[in-house]
């Protein structure tokens, strides 16, 4: 695989070599790409939490236990009054 890299990464890649945190810059590349795959993991698993508390979401709205748009607002500002006594 060939990589067309811009200026402007070459010479960061450089710069981690050159400071001595990497021996290569091949081994930069590889800290990048696992760097980048740990972050798609994260991604993907909040994705999957996201979707599961969608779906409890979904399963009360069709059992009835809904609140309305002013209830919940209500009790988030409540919420945060109470916090922002606590911190002062």
């Amino acid at each position: 695989m060939n990589l067309s890299l811009t200026p402007e990464i070459e010479q960061f890649i450089q710069s981690q070599v050159e400071s001595g945190k990497y021996s290569s810059s091949e081994e930069v590349i590889m800290v990048a790409i696992k760097l980048l795959k740990a972050q798609e993991n994260i991604y993907k698993g909040r994705f999957e939490e996201l979707q599961r508390e969608i779906m409890i979401g979904v399963a009360a709205s069709d059992r009835g236990e809904i609140v309305d748009s002013e209830t919940v607002f209500r009790l988030l500002q409540q919420k945060l009054k109470q916090r922002w006594e606590q911190a002062s």
